[in-house]
């Protein structure tokens, strides 16, 4: 059962953060570093900005054999499923041009996203794939996460930044508000730890 409720988080995070990243391309008024990043390799290449993200997300997938980290359901899953779902979602839905849309559509992207990241950091299945070098340049540098994680993201702001992707409100508005939102929305989704075996008792499967 637990295990159930592990795989339905899982996979509704991913597939929430996918739609979440659409409809704040679709705001028009910024991205997060990430996706700052994406958008400005997907304007160069001719490759839809979905497709940046998964090929993104393996090529960083690939850094971590030499950090010896170790992929689970959740990193590999995350790899193919979030750049699909929005892709998908960016061709069914158009963009806005009033104002009075786009700033909702920004403040709802991001809310979701929060949502999404608590639902897939709740099932426990593994770091994505930029979380997985975070942890993993932490390990080996002995740097702090703050300093690792800052780096990292300047780095890919600064580099989408000057391939032309978006930035404006929403790279402000996202960098303060996801991860507030995240420690609010875990605490709902949070799931049980499954119970530690007691001694000389076999292991049973949740």
């Amino acid at each position: 059962m637990i295990l159930t409720r592990r795989l339905a988080h899982l996979y509704a995070g991913l597939v929430l953060f996918g739609i979440s990243t659409a409809l704040q391309v679709r705001a028009g008024l910024g991205l997060n570093s990430w996706d700052v990043f994406h958008q400005g390799v997907s304007a160069h290449t001719g490759l839809s900005m979905g497709t940046v993200v998964v090929l993104a997300s393996a090529a960083v997938l690939l850094l971590w054999i030499p950090l010896r980290e170790r992929p689970g359901l959740g990193t590999v899953s995350n790899v193919l499923i979030v750049g699909t779902v929005m892709d998908l979602t960016l061709r069914l839905v158009p963009p806005p041009a009033a104002l009075t849309v786009r700033i909702p559509l920004l403040a709802g992207s991001v809310v979701l996203n929060g949502i999404a990241t608590a639902l897939y950091i709740s099932a426990r299945f593994g770091p994505g794939p930029r979380d997985g070098l975070m942890t993993g340049l932490c390990r080996c540098t002995g740097r702090s996460t703050r300093l690792v994680r800052t780096a990292i993201e300047v780095t890919v702001l600064a580099a989408g930044f000057l391939l032309g992707g978006s930035i404006g409100v929403g790279t402000v508005l996202y960098a303060l508000a996801v991860g507030p939102l995240i420690q609010f929305f875990h605490r709902h989704f949070a799931l049980p730890e499954p119970p530690a075996p007691q001694a000389g008792a076999p292991a049973v499967a949740d």
